[in-house]
C-alpha cells in the first residue's frame, strides 16, 4: 500500500467464491454501486479476470474517470489494485481480504488514495472511510441477495 491507508472489514452471508465473483463481475457494478456509474474492462488476464478496468464516478462533489490495474490471487481470497491513470487521483491503491467464516465471509477491504487536490491527512482519511463503508455495505446487500 502507498503510505498511509485506511482499513474497515464486514461480515457477509455468503462463501468466499460468491463474495470474490460480485467483486469480479465489473459489468454489473453500475447495477449496485451507486457512486459507480460505468465500467469497462480493458484488458484480460490469462486468467480471463479483468486486467485493467476504467471506471466513471459520480459521488457527488467528486467525479472522475480512471483506470485501475488489478491483481488477483490464485487462491482466489484476496485482490489488489492500483492506479494506472485518473483525472482527479494521483494515486490509489486497494486491496479485498476474505476470510472464510464457515460459510459466512469476512471482507477486508484496505484503501489509500491521493487526489490530484491536496488534502489534508485526517480529511483524506476520513473520505476514505466513507467510500470503504459505502462500498462494503453495497457489496453486502448484492452478494447476499444474490444467494
Amino acid at each position: 500500500m502507498a503510505e498511509e491507508s485506511s482499513t474497515q472489514s464486514i461480515e457477509v452471508e455468503a462463501p468466499p467464491e460468491q463474495v470474490m465473483a460480485v467483486i469480479a463481475d465489473f459489468g454489473s457494478y453500475p447495477q449496485w454501486a451507486k457512486q459507480v456509474r460505468e465500467t469497462e474492462v480493458l484488458a484480460t488476464g490469462d486468467d480471463g479476470r479483468a486486467k485493467q478496468v476504467r471506471l466513471t464516478l459520480d459521488a457527488g462533489p467528486i467525479k472522475d474517470v480512471y483506470t485501475l490495474e488489478y491483481d488477483w490471487a490464485a487462491d482466489g481470497r484476496s485482490v489488489s489494485w492500483h492506479l494506472i491513470k485518473g483525472q482527479m487521483q494521483k494515486a490509489q491503491n486497494g486491496r479485498y481480504e476474505l476470510a472464510d467464516l464457515d460459510g459466512r465471509t469476512k471482507v477486508t477491504y484496505t484503501l489509500s488514495v491521493e487526489l490530484v487536490l491536496p488534502m489534508i491527512g485526517l480529511l483524506r482519511r476520513k473520505a476514505e472511510k466513507m467510500v470503504m463503508d459505502t462500498a462494503l455495505k453495497e457489496l453486502k446487500r448484492r452478494v447476499e441477495d444474490l444467494s
